[in-house]
């Protein structure tokens, strides 16, 4: 073995700006139309839904990004939190994010494509299914094991094919639908629906949006992170929340409320989604087979992505003496942490056999947020710990940002609990199971010296 503690810094301005965009887009795009037409009654609403959420993301994305640049070292939000609060709640992060943030968005991402898949290679038993899910993490993460410019043009590639996908459908939608009609946005109403059915359906679009924070993750990785990174994420954040207003605004123009009720959904698994349905109004049968091969391959992007940086946390522990050393060795060639990246792979593929999508993306998010609205409340701290740092960039509109995100987070949080409160439980105790552990693991393992990454040859 040969000591290396630092990655090379390889990934360009855009390499990270299409991690930043192919991690965000996913499945939820294509499948979360339905369960919040169905929360909130209105398709004027769930538009509403969507900006307000792709609005929060990027308040976290840019108070994110200032943080990013005080500290461009791979693990994003565990260095952010162990520099701001100290070891526990760092552990706390790196342990959820380890246990189900991580393997519960690769899966969710895998049985995902596995669905759209199944129609289009016949696999009509849910064993192929399963089996075609595994079979999907397992390659991509022995892809991710390459070098990780290699990786960085790959997902270069895939969010440009995936976003032209998305223009494919909007232009063809308001050029060539029989069927649009811009009453049909309005035929719904605009009543509000109230609190808390306007929460669970921000939720549901938030997941979405989730995967903003995940190129932070790499910052040891990105060149000229001071500028890259702010950039990246600002820019990655209003793309995708143009695209999402324009792409949901063809959902209502061309089909009927009704319609959009009935798509696939918790209420109705085995309907087509929305995105489906839209695409058949001008192409014809030939659009769900157009839109399977897109979902698809949007899924694909994101578990990809999600791959690629979430492995770099439990490295970031490692190195830190606060995770098992094998997961901070590099490989000797392709610098990636590759015991970390097939360790996940494991863990993903068990959670794929356990639990369905929706299961899964309801624990993520969750327990994600709770740990996006204490780094988003670290910036303050460190704006007070560290008044003379470099800061090329500051957060845009600096206190009001941060502070609406923080509290529209908490707000979401409580309303949350109070909606979902089985898959909030959850969540809070698989976080709140790791604090024994980290006692366990300080009392009986803390003389050992902290190590430094290693190559393997």
């Amino acid at each position: 073995m040969t000591s290396n503690s630092e990655m090379s810094r390889t990934l360009g301005f855009i390499p990270v700006l299409s991690l930043v965009i192919g991690t965000i887009l996913g499945t939820g795009v294509f499948l979360k139309a339905a369960i919040m037409s169905q929360y909130l009654g209105s398709s004027t609403w769930v538009l509403i839904a969507y900006v307000v959420a792709g609005l929060l993301s990027l308040a976290g994305a840019l108070t994110y990004a200032e943080i990013g640049i005080l500290f461009p070292r791979a693990g994003g939000e565990y260095v952010y939190l162990k520099e701001a609060f100290g070891e526990m709640p760092a552990y706390l992060y790196g342990w959820q994010r380890f246990w189900v943030s991580a393997p519960g968005t690769i899966a969710a991402y895998a049985v995902g494509t596995a669905t759209f898949a199944a129609p289009i290679m016949k696999l009509d038993w849910i064993g192929g299914q399963k089996g075609l899910a595994i079979g999907l993490i397992l390659v991509f993460s022995l892809l991710n094991c390459l070098n990780v410019q290699l990786n960085g043009r790959l997902q270069s590639v895939m969010t440009f094919v995936k976003v032209a996908m998305l223009f494919f459908i909007i232009g063809g939608v308001l050029m060539f639908s029989e069927s649009g009609s811009n009453s049909n946005i309005t035929a719904s109403g605009t009543a509000f629906p109230g609190f808390s059915a306007f929460g669970a359906a921000l939720l549901a679009a938030l997941w979405a949006y989730d995967g903003w924070n995940n190129m932070p993750m790499v910052a040891g990785e990105i060149k000229n992170p001071k500028r890259n990174i702010p950039w990246a994420l600002g820019a990655g954040v209003l793309i995708i929340l143009g695209l999402y207003s324009l792409i949901h605004y063809c959902y209502f123009y061309a089909l009927p409320f009704s319609e959009i009720l009935n798509a696939n959904s918790k209420v109705n698994p085995d309907a087509l989604p929305a995105a489906a349905k839209v695409a058949v109004t001008f192409m014809g049968s030939a659009g769900v087979l157009f839109l399977g091969i897109a979902m698809m391959f949007s899924a694909l992007g994101a578990m990809s992505s999600s791959i690629l940086t979430n492995a770099r946390v439990p490295y970031a522990m490692a190195k830190d003496g606060l995770c098992l050393q094998s997961l901070a060795k590099l490989h000797s060639k392709s610098e990636s942490p590759y015991v970390a990246i097939l360790v996940q792979a494991v863990m993903s593929a068990v959670l794929a056999m356990s639990g369905s999508f929706d299961q899964l993306t309801d624990y993520v998010v969750f327990a994600s947020w709770i740990f996006y609205a204490l780094v988003t409340g670290s910036v303050f701290i460190f704006r007070k710990r560290m008044p003379e740092a470099d800061r090329p960039y500051k957060t845009l509109g600096y206190p009001w940002v941060p502070v609406v995100f923080l509290v529209l987070a908490v707000l979401l949080l409580v309303n949350t609990l109070w909606t979902s409160p089985q898959e909030s439980l959850w969540g809070l105790c698989i976080i709140m199971a790791g604090a024994p552990v980290y006692y366990i693991q300080k009392k009986y393992f803390s003389g050992q010296p902290r190590i430094q990454a290693v190559t393997a040859e």
